[in-house]
């Protein structure tokens, strides 16, 4: 999409205007930036590691049928 080196405030708001759910490892996220009032939905992963995100996949999906917008969900490990 071309958004490489684009910074969390702006990459929220460039994709609140094309998605509904954002999905990050970033743990810090809710502290480094204002979520309060975003329709985007966030999900949290607990590592951005392939095998960690793997084995979440079936809880990512289950979430993401029921997640509401503005909605910000830490996913631990099992």
């Amino acid at each position: 999409m071309g958004w490489a080196g684009i910074q969390n405030g702006e990459l929220l708001r460039r994709a609140e205007e094309l998605f509904d759910v954002f999905i990050t490892a970033d743990q810090n996220l809710r502290y480094q930036q204002q979520l309060t009032g975003l329709k985007l939905a966030i999900l949290v992963l607990p590592s951005n590691q392939v095998p960690a995100v793997a084995q979440l996949v079936p809880v990512v999906e289950s979430l993401l049928m029921t997640i509401k917008s503005g909605a910000v969900i830490d996913i631990p490990f099992n």
